[in-house]
C-alpha cells in the first residue's frame, strides 16, 4: 500500500436493477470483509443510479461497486465512475458492457475459436429456427433472471410472446446437457475449477440464492484436458474483452466439448457464489480477496484519470 494511512473505500450496493437484492447481500459481504481486516476506512453507500456529480460527492480513495444487472455490471456504473478519474474495482465501462451483452460475447467467442451453443436473436418480428430442446433468456440480464428452458415446442411462442412485452430482443440458444462448471479469474490468474450440482432442474435464480440444495464441487474429476481447456478459454475471452481485476466464465461441458455460456464482470459475493468459494479454496479468503481487488484498483489510479486531465 502506497500511503501512510489506511485507504478509503466506498463499497456501492443495490442499484436500480433487478438484481438489487443480489447486490445488496454481496455489498454487505464485501464491506464486512474489508472492515475485518482493519487496513480500510469503509463505508457502505446503498445507491440508485447516481450520475458522476453525485458519486464526486463521496470522499474515498476507491470505489467497489458490488452491483449486478445490466446498469450496475453493464458499463452503466463504470461510465459513471471513470468520469471522476478515481479507481474503482472491476472492468472498465466498454469490457463491461461488452460482457454484459450476452450476444456480443458469443460473437467474440466465436471470433476466438471457442465453442458456445448455437443461438438465434429474436426481435418481434423474428421466426424462431432453433429447435428444442433450448433455452430463452433476455440477451442482458443475471442470475438466470427470466431464463426458461423448453424440452419441446409446447409453451415456447407465448412465453416469447411474453417476454417481448419486456424485452426488444431475447436469446435462444441451443440447450446443450451436460456438467455446469465456471472458472473464477482474479487478476490474470485462474481460480480453481467449480462444478455446479443443482438438486433439481435448472440452476435458476431460486437455486442460487434462496435454496440451500444445489451442490457445488471445487476441483472436481474432470476427463483429460477438458479443466486446462476451460481456463486456456476464459483467460482468452478474459483478454479479448478487456476484463479487468475479476471475473467469470461459466461453461457446460458436453462430453469433451466444454461451452461456454456467459462472463460475469462482478460476480456474486453472497455466501451462496462460486469466485468467492473458489478463492477459499485456493488459500485465498474472503478477506484477502476483497483487500487484493481494492489494491489492484488503487495501483492503477493514474490509468483511471480522466482523459482530459
Amino acid at each position: 500500500m502506497t500511503t501512510d494511512r489506511p485507504l478509503r473505500v466506498t463499497v456501492l450496493m443495490g442499484g436500480p436493477d433487478k438484481e438489487h437484492a443480489v447486490s445488496l447481500a454481496s455489498g454487505t459481504a464485501v464491506a464486512a470483509a474489508l472492515e475485518r481486516t482493519g487496513r480500510f476506512v469503509v463505508e457502505s453507500q446503498v445507491i440508485g443510479k447516481p450520475d458522476a456529480s453525485e458519486l464526486a460527492n463521496f470522499e474515498t480513495d476507491v470505489f467497489f461497486p458490488v452491483l449486478h444487472g445490466p446498469w450496475g455490471e453493464g458499463g452503466g456504473i463504470q461510465r459513471e465512475l471513470e468520469q471522476l478519474g478515481l479507481p474503482f474495482v472491476g472492468s472498465g465501462a466498454d469490457a463491461a458492457a461488452t460482457a454484459m451483452d450476452k450476444i456480443r460475447t458469443k460473437d467474440i467467442a466465436m471470433d476466438l475459436g471457442i465453442p458456445t451453443p448455437s443461438w438465434q436473436v429474436l426481435e418481434a418480428t423474428t421466426q424462431r429456427t432453433i429447435a428444442p430442446p433450448l433455452v430463452l433468456k433476455p440477451p442482458a440480464e443475471g442470475s438466470s433472471i427470466d431464463l426458461r428452458i423448453f424440452a419441446d415446442d409446447i409453451g415456447v411462442d407465448d412465453w416469447i410472446r411474453t417476454m417481448h412485452d419486456h424485452y426488444d430482443r431475447l436469446l435462444v440458444e441451443s440447450c446443450i446437457t451436460g456438467r455446469e462448471l465456471t472458472v473464477g479469474v482474479v487478476g490474470t490468474h485462474t481460480l480453481p475449477m467449480v462444478e455446479i450440482i443443482p438438486a433439481e432442474g435448472v440452476y435458476d435464480y431460486e437455486a442460487k440464492y434462496n435454496r440451500n440444495d444445489t451442490r457445488y464441487v471445487v476441483e472436481p474429476d474432470l476427463p483429460s484436458g477438458l479443466e486446462e481447456t476451460c481456463r486456456h478459454h476464459a483467460l482468452a475471452i478474459g483478454r479479448s474483452l478487456g476484463c479487468r481485476d475479476l471475473y467469470r466464465v461459466d461453461f457446460i461441458a458436453d462430453e469433451q466439448i466444454p461451452w461456454m455460456l456467459e462472463v460475469n464482470t462482478m460476480p456474486g459475493f453472497t455466501d451462496h457464489s462460486l469466485l468467492p468459494m473458489a478463492a477459499a479454496a485456493a488459500g485465498r479468503p474472503m478477506e484477502q480477496l476483497c483487500s487484493d481487488l481494492v489494491l489492484m484498483a488503487f495501483e492503477r489510479r493514474r490509468e483511471d484519470r480522466p482523459r482530459s486531465e
